[in-house]
């Protein structure tokens, strides 16, 4: 069985691989003493190029092949933002709300940021985009991408999923991306289809 070894330590990121390679007979592991590795950094203004930075980077520090991904929400009303600073997007502003105890979490401030930006906004519409670099010894192999378009609540809902995910909504099922199930967010995801685009490619590696 071949397997690719993500850049992340990101559990929702590796929990979404998983799903995802579970039906293709790829198996996605955690990259070994990823954690011991100084982080590079991500400084290229778009997905792909901080995509492909990240795969050319760890692939460095091992012979196996390394998935990296870099993935984030962008909102029509807010000109694109976050992007790829989705996961940076309250720290970038220094906004913290008052009155916050105990401490909130990096997805639960940004989520507030967000909600803060989109309050007067008319046109809620956002999509998340995923771009993949698989490489080797440096070098990037493959690539694949995947988005889907939703739009943005004026609150959150469901308990699922990660970053903006309680917030983002699935006009087609009524639901957010945190209010559907593992599978089904696999088929609608943007990881999930950025997935399934890379795996027709990867037998170009199968020897």
């Amino acid at each position: 069985m071949l397997t690719l070894y993500a850049a992340t330590t990101n559990h929702g990121k590796l929990r979404d691989f998983s799903v995802a390679a579970a039906e293709s007979g790829v198996a996605v592991a955690p990259l070994p003493g990823l954690k011991e590795i100084p982080a590079p950094e991500e400084n290229e203004p778009t997905f792909a190029g901080n995509a492909r930075l990240k795969a050319e980077y760890y692939s460095r520090f091992t012979d196996e092949l390394v998935l990296a991904d870099d993935s984030g929400l962008e909102v029509v009303a807010l000109d694109g933002q976050p992007g790829v600073r989705s996961a940076r997007f309250a720290e970038d502003a220094s906004f913290m709300p008052q009155n916050t105890t105990p401490a909130l979490s990096t997805d639960v401030r940004n989520n507030l940021y967000l909600l803060d930006r989109m309050r007067d906004a008319l046109n809620r519409t956002a999509r998340y985009h995923c771009v993949l670099a698989l490489a080797r010894n440096g070098t990037v192999l493959l690539r694949a991408e995947g988005s889907v378009e939703g739009e943005i609540l004026s609150a959150p809902r469901g308990n699922g999923g990660f970053g903006y995910d309680p917030l983002f909504w699935l006009p087609e099922l009524g639901r957010t991306m945190a209010e559907i199930t593992l599978e089904d967010k696999h088929q609608l995801s943007h990881r999930g289809r950025a997935f399934r685009a890379l795996l027709p490619q990867l037998k170009t590696l199968l020897p």
